[in-house]
C-alpha cells in the first residue's frame, strides 16, 4: 500500500486543531512524569516486535490512563512535549496492534484510527490527530517529525526508550538524524538528486518555519532541501548545499508495519 493521507481531511485535520487551546506549560514547574510502563512495552517491542502488541494493549492503555491523571500545563516546556509525544505514540502503537490483531494490513483500515477519540486530558477528548496537530506540531521543533510513529512501514523508527524532559533534546536530535539516514532521505550524485521522505514534503513548512507550526501551508522545496540537509551526514549535507541537487519525494507505504531500535 502506498497511497498517503487524503490531503483535503489531512488540511481539516490542522485546521480543526486550532480550536484546542495551545500547550501552556509552566516555565518553574519540577514535576517529573514516570513513563516507566511504556517503556516496559518498548522494551517487549524490541525483543517480539509487531506481535508483541498482541499482548501489550492492556498495557498501553493502562499507561494512557495514568496520563489522564496529569494535567500537561503543569508541567514545564520539554516534561510537556515528552509527555504528548509518548501518549500519542502509545496510541499509534495500540493502533498498529489492533491492524495486526485483526489481519488488516495497515492501521488506515481501523475506522477513526487517527480521528476517533484516545484519549481524554484535563477534560478534553482527543484524538491522534488533535494531539499531532493540536498540542505537539504547536511546541514549534519539526523534529518531532523523526519521532511520531503510525505504525507503518514508511514511518520512523520507533525509540527503544520514552522521551523524557531532561533528555528531550538529544533525543530528537538523534531521531531525526537516525531518521534520515535509515530510509528518510538519501543522496544520489549519480543524478545530481536528494530523495526525501514524504513525511518531509506533508510537513515541510515546519521545517522551513517552524514558528509557525503547525501550518497547511507547503514549503519551497529548494528551501526545504537546503534546511533538511542539516541532518544529513556532514559530505551529504556539504554535497546538497554546493550542488543543489533536484528534490525526489519517495513513495509512502502505508503498509503495516514498525520497527524499533
Amino acid at each position: 500500500m502506498t497511497s498517503g493521507p487524503n490531503p483535503a481531511m489531512a488540511a481539516w485535520s490542522m485546521v480543526r486543531a486550532r480550536r484546542l487551546s495551545p500547550p501552556q506549560p509552566d516555565p518553574h514547574s519540577t514535576i517529573v512524569v514516570d513513563h516507566s510502563d511504556l517503556g516496559q512495552v518498548l522494551d517487549d517491542f524490541a525483543i517480539s516486535g509487531i506481535t508483541s502488541l498482541t499482548d501489550s494493549a492492556n498495557a498501553l492503555e493502562s499507561y494512557r490512563d495514568s496520563l489522564e491523571a496529569i494535567d500537561p500545563d503543569r508541567l514545564n516546556a520539554t516534561e510537556a512535549l515528552a509527555f504528548w509525544m509518548n501518549l500519542y505514540n502509545a496510541g499509534a502503537l495500540w493502533a498498529a496492534g489492533v491492524a495486526f490483531d485483526d489481519d488488516m494490513g495497515s492501521v488506515l483500515r481501523i475506522p477513526s484510527a487517527f480521528s476517533g477519540r484516545w484519549a481524554t486530558i484535563a477534560g478534553v477528548e482527543l484524538s491522534l490527530n488533535d494531539i499531532e496537530h493540536g498540542k505537539i506540531r504547536r511546541f514549534g521543533d519539526p523534529r518531532i517529525h523523526g519521532a511520531l510513529v503510525c505504525g507503518s512501514a514508511s514511518c520512523p523508527t520507533l525509540r527503544s526508550e520514552p522521551f523524557t524532559g531532561a533528555d528531550l533534546d538529544h533525543q530528537l536530535e538523534d531521531q531525526l538524524r537516525f531518521f534520515i539516514s535509515h530510509g528518510g532521505g538519501s543522496v544520489n550524485r549519480a543524478d545530481n538528486t536528494v530523495w526525501l521522505s514524504s513525511v518531509l514534503k506533508w510537513y515541510g513548512r515546519d521545517f522551513t518555519s517552524p514558528h509557525t507550526m503547525p501550518n497547511i501551508a507547503p514549503a519551497n522545496t529548494d528551501r526545504l532541501r537546503d534546511t533538511v540537509a542539516y541532518w544529513f551526514s556532514p559530505d551529504d549535507a556539504e554535497y546538497i548545499w554546493e550542488k543543489t541537487p533536484d528534490v525526489v519525494f519517495m513513495p509512502y507505504d502505508w503498509g503495516l508495519g514498525c520497527s524499533v531500535a
